[in-house]
């Protein structure tokens, strides 16, 4: 079965940068759609950016012009360039890889933004 293992999170002042990557197993990305989510304590997953079979990237309104969704084939990584960070951008980040029906969820990653 597919795994996804997600490093990059840390502890960055407002402002700062992270970049995020997710590796999977094996090479998945002309089968699956990749991307992005976070979630806090107490709330519901939400999307923040997609990568499309095709390599076409969509984003949550909340990070447009801020994160960046790009992949590299050879090294099976999805990556997540975080610049401009701020506070309400602090949450667990997870990777997924979507085929129909079937999801795949990496373990998360914190990110932390102080003010």
């Amino acid at each position: 079965q597919v795994q996804l293992q997600e490093s990059g999170g840390g502890l960055v002042q407002a402002g700062g940068a992270l970049r995020l990557s997710c590796v999977a197993s094996e090479n998945i990305f002309r089968d699956y759609v990749m991307g992005w989510y976070r979630q806090a304590p107490g709330k519901q997953r939400e999307l923040v950016a997609t990568i499309t079979v095709g390599g076409r990237p969509n984003y949550a309104d909340s990070v447009k012009g801020r994160f960046t969704i790009s992949s590299d084939n050879a090294k099976n990584t999805v990556y997540l360039q975080m610049n401009s960070l701020k506070p309400e951008d602090t949450n667990v980040y997870y990777c997924n890889a979507q085929r129909r029906l079937t999801a795949v969820w990496g373990q998360g990653t914190q990110v932390t933004v102080s003010s």
